[in-house]
Order: C-alpha cells, then structure tokens, then sequence
C-alpha cells in the first residue's frame, strides 16, 4: 500500500484518550498508529485499550517478557510486520534476555529458552497458523508447565495480536520510528521489512 486504508486521528483534544495513551507511551515509549486509527470510533479504541490492560496483566508466572516474545511469535506466524515490530520492541523494554531475543525463532532447541517457554511458544505458533494446528500432543505440552489461569493468559495475548494482526495489516497501518529501530535491530536478519507499513 502507498498509504495508510485510513489515517491516524489527531488526539491532542482528548483528555480521556491521552491518560489511556500512557500505557502505551510506558510499553513501545510512544502511541502505536493503529490505536489512533481506531480512534475514529472512540469506543472501538478504549475497549481495545482496556482489553489490551487486562491481557498483558501479569496474573501468575507468565512474566511480560514472555508475553511480548508470545505475542512476537504469534505475530511471525500471521505474517504481520507492524505487529512483529511492536511486539519485539515491548519484549526487549519489558526485559527480555538479550539471548531469548537474538535466537528467538530458534526458541526449540536454544538453551535460552526454558522448556516451559518453548510449550507457551509453539503454542503461539499453532495458534496462529491457519487452519490453526493445537493438536492433543501441543496440549498435553503446554499442560506440563502451566496451570489454566496461565493458558487463558497466553491464549489471550494470542488472541488479542490475532486481532491487530488483522487490523494491521488490513489498515496498512504506517509504522513508527522506535518500532523500525527495534526491528531492525532484533529482526532484519530474519527478513524483517517494513513491508506495506511505509
């Protein structure tokens, strides 16, 4: 796409926006595009934003790291580079091994990765594929390591970037600064482009 489906909205007027915007000013350090463009109908933005809050709560052992290396998988899978770049860039600000995040998509095999991160990542991957692939061995996998409560947490960030992958790469979404510099940083040597978020 040579621009954007639909632009970002200008949210200097809202006061109510602008105390939401924080979480993400503290996750990514600025407010992704794809949330001002939902801001076109305000509602559809503070519910993804309250739903946003209440997915990437650390309720158990499922730390924010992870939860951004969950939602970088996830993102890979479905193809979406402006929410590979987010996801990787919430990943290394929340405190993931400078390790876990060079060998990321080697999280099968590298000792990095705790066999209870590699069930909660293939997981993500088999979520993500279409048709999806959970089959009773993913399952019983993931089973070993994590209680319900905690599968219900992966599952829903797995969902939630299900969401903005579509909304993403459907709206073209242009891509900002600090995610780029992430990306490239982490993801280039994957392949990483911008791709349709110029």
């Amino acid at each position: 796409m040579s621009e954007p489906l639909v632009k970002p909205v200008d949210n200097a007027d809202d006061t109510e926006l602008a105390q939401l915007i924080q979480f993400y000013v503290e996750t990514l350090g600025f407010c992704p595009n794809s949330v001002l463009t939902m801001f076109h109908r305000p509602r559809i933005a503070y519910a993804f934003i309250e739903m946003n809050k209440a997915v990437m709560e650390n309720k158990g052992r499922i730390n924010s790291a992870l939860k951004r290396m969950i939602a970088y998988i996830s993102s890979h899978a479905s193809g979406c580079r402006y929410c590979e770049a987010h996801s990787i860039r919430a990943a290394e600000r929340y405190g993931a091994k400078y390790e876990q995040l060079e060998n990321i998509w080697d999280y099968r095999i590298h000792p990095t990765f705790s066999p209870a991160e590699r069930a909660a990542l293939e997981f993500a991957v088999r979520c993500s594929t279409v048709p999806n692939s959970v089959d009773e061995d993913c399952k019983e996998e993931l089973k070993k390591y994590w209680d319900d409560g905690e599968i219900v947490e992966i599952t829903g960030v797995i969902a939630l970037f299900g969401y903005l992958n579509r909304w993403n790469d459907s709206m073209g979404t242009q891509i900002e600064g600090g995610a780029v510099e992430s990306a490239e940083k982490w993801l280039s040597k994957k392949g990483w482009t911008k791709g349709k978020h110029q």
